[in-house]
């Protein structure tokens, strides 16, 4: 009764189990293709030199501090060539000129359009500059956010933060396909980003439970035949 049932159980999870399956296999094929630089869009990056911090008079750091509400960290960095103040607080964070104190962000469309253009080192230009209050799927930072389109072969996209100057997201052509495959492979068909959710548990163990009951299947059929075998080894010595 238990074999019987177990193998029933094992035919039904090997036909729906088969699909899923494949699909981790090709979706595991396809993302190992594909160089992980490429997908991330690093290897059209341009590779700047930093440099040192002028030595110029900076303004006290506990200026702009005052003027941002909630202030948690200060940060001294380059921004555009200059040195620049980036005031981080609960809500995001925020740049000013180290020498006038100005506030330089949320940055323009010319400053953005700038930032991309000096960043993107492949074979194209920029076509369209755009501030986005709404995310599209495939970015999932702060808003709103520049979004900087160019027309290379493989239709690049940077995402500019306004608040700090920085580039806060890649994508490109290869990226939008490995993150195809990718939500196959971990079956979160919302948000592909969380490879714990249930359906891959109940997939993953289901799986696991198909080939146990495989070879239990298999070590019980072994058992029978050899045992049988026995017997009728058995018999045939005591037969006159």
């Amino acid at each position: 009764m238990l074999r019987k049932l177990l193998q029933r159980v094992h035919i039904w999870a090997g036909v729906i189990l088969g699909v899923q399956i494949f699909v981790w296999m090709l979706s595991g094929a396809v993302m190992s293709v594909f160089p992980i630089n490429v997908v991330r869009g690093e290897h059209q990056e341009s590779h700047q030199l930093r440099r040192e911090l002028p030595a110029v008079a900076y303004i006290s750091p506990g200026g702009v501090v005052a003027r941002t509400d909630g202030a948690l960290s200060v940060t001294l960095r380059t921004f555009q060539n200059r040195p620049a103040y980036e005031v981080e607080t609960l809500r995001g964070r925020s740049l000013f000129d180290a020498e006038s104190g100005k506030q330089l962000s949320p940055l323009p469309e010319e400053i953005a359009r700038d930032v991309a253009q000096k960043d993107f080192a492949g074979d194209g230009e920029l076509v369209e500059i755009a501030l986005l209050e709404q995310a599209p799927r495939e970015y999932k930072g702060r808003l709103p956010v520049w979004r900087a389109d160019f027309d290379d072969k493989l239709s690049t996209r940077l995402y500019v933060s306004p608040q700090t100057g920085k580039i806060v997201a890649r994508r490109n052509a290869v990226w939008r396909v490995y993150d195809f495959f990718w939500m196959l492979h971990i079956m979160d068909y919302g948000e592909r980003e969380n490879f714990n959710n249930p359906l891959l548990k109940i997939a993953s163990v289901s799986a696991v439970f198909f080939v146990l009951s495989g070879l239990w299947l298999l070590f019980f059929k072994e058992i029978r035949t050899s045992l049988g075998a026995d017997i009728r080894r058995l018999f045939n010595r005591r037969t006159p």
